[in-house]
């Protein structure tokens, strides 16, 4: 009895070992197909994988019924001159060259200010007038007036002398000879005293009137418009004082001035030709070109002076107001371009065009672009020459791609 119960259990140990030997082979065998990774494998993978055979992101194509054709442009990919140019904001000024603060070169106190503010002189022509007591205006005025007299006296001897016959009696040859050293010594009174700035009209009152006039002329040095007045009769006034009684400034060029990146500075020199825009005017350009750059970088900024000479003949840029200047730096580039309303941009970033081979199935091509000039972009990478693109309707496109009609 014993001995059966002992040969029963021996089976049973048999059993239970090889139970167990199949089991830790079935869980060695799994363990070895695992995925390197160490992952699970994912039963959910759709039967569809969405990359293309070469891990590539998959085709986005779209394609139009006839009746929405209409609603996009298709023209064969050209190309387009983009000009390589930089932009700077500044404003405008007058041109210091030709503005000028006239400073009395006298002492002495205005007796008349001569032209108002906003009109237009010549050079040379009188603005106001200082009295003063300066000798040498004394002094010349009096020699006019001395030599004014000595050849009234010389002419009226010729007078008295002139002779009917063929003979000249030594007195009147005398009052002759007189007579000419009198007019040269009035030529060369009225020039000393013209020096001064006195008009020939004042120089005549002068050697007529015999009065001295201690009112001295200013003269303006430019042409151009009075664009500051502060002369005042009674004013007193003397030689370097600010405020200058007068400023007058040639207005046919106005100056334009910048401050450019450092980065960018290299690329702007003098007499490059620039066009500017200014709030006041929109749609037009006025031209110039740069006449100056500056010496030194702004060490807060890291900026750098660009001045320009702008034309304005009209008179219609004023100092103060907020311009922006268009500099070319290099020869415009002849590229692949596309209209900007054919290319859309993308969630992530990218910039995408369509393009289309039977004008009915599209399929977008993410493009990489460039300059901007005139409503077109330049493409550097994504569209060659004479392919079919949408140049009007990509962002209808791309909504039809994103939610397309019946879902």
């Amino acid at each position: 009895m014993l001995r059966s119960a002992m040969n029963h259990a021996l089976q049973f140990s048999r059993k239970a070992t090889a139970v167990v030997g199949f089991g830790a082979a079935i869980t060695l065998a799994m363990i070895a197909l695992r995925p390197a990774s160490g992952e699970p494998e994912n039963k959910d993978v759709p039967p569809e994988a969405s990359t293309g055979a070469h891990g590539a992101a998959a085709e986005q194509v779209v394609d139009l019924a006839p009746s929405q054709l209409k609603a996009v442009k298709i023209e064969p990919v050209g190309s387009y001159s983009f000009p390589v140019e930089k932009e700077a904001l500044g404003s405008i000024d007058y041109d210091e060259d030709l503005s000028v603060q006239v400073f009395s070169p006298y002492q002495g106190h205005i007796v008349s200010a001569l032209v108002n503010l906003g009109d237009h002189v010549e050079k040379g022509q009188p603005l106001y007038t200082v009295a003063s007591a300066d000798l040498d205006l004394t002094q010349a005025e009096s020699s006019l007036i001395q030599a004014a007299a000595t050849y009234d006296v010389a002419t009226k001897a010729v007078e008295a002398n002139r002779s009917s016959g063929s003979q000249i009696p030594p007195a009147a040859r005398k009052a002759a000879k007189e007579a000419v050293q009198a007019e040269v010594a009035l030529k060369a009174a009225r020039d000393a005293v013209r020096l001064f700035g006195k008009t020939d009209a004042e120089i005549e009152q002068i050697a007529a009137t015999r009065t001295i006039d201690t009112a001295r002329v200013v003269l303006s040095p430019v042409s151009g418009q009075v664009t500051a007045r502060n002369a005042q009769p009674g004013l007193f006034v003397q030689q370097g004082t600010s405020p200058a009684p007068y400023a007058v400034a040639d207005l046919s060029t106005k100056w334009m001035v910048a401050n450019v990146t450092e980065g960018d500075s290299p690329l702007f020199h003098v007499g490059q030709p620039i066009r500017a825009r200014v709030l006041a005017f929109p749609g037009r350009t006025f031209e110039g070109k740069i006449s100056r750059m500056g010496e030194a970088v702004d060490p807060n900024t890291h900026r750098v002076m660009v001045r320009c000479d702008v034309e304005d003949p009209k008179n219609e840029l004023r100092p103060g107001m907020l311009a922006s200047f268009v500099i070319q730096t290099q020869e415009p580039m002849e590229s692949v371009a596309i209209p900007m309303n054919g290319v859309v941009r993308n969630g992530d970033g990218t910039m995408a065009a369509w393009v289309t081979t039977d004008r009915r199935r599209f399929s977008q091509r993410i493009v990489k672009t460039g300059l901007q000039r005139d409503g077109h972009y330049q493409v550097l990478e994504g569209l060659q020459p004479g392919e079919m693109a949408v140049a009007d309707g990509a962002i209808f496109l791309s909504n039809m791609l994103q939610a397309p009609p019946g879902d």
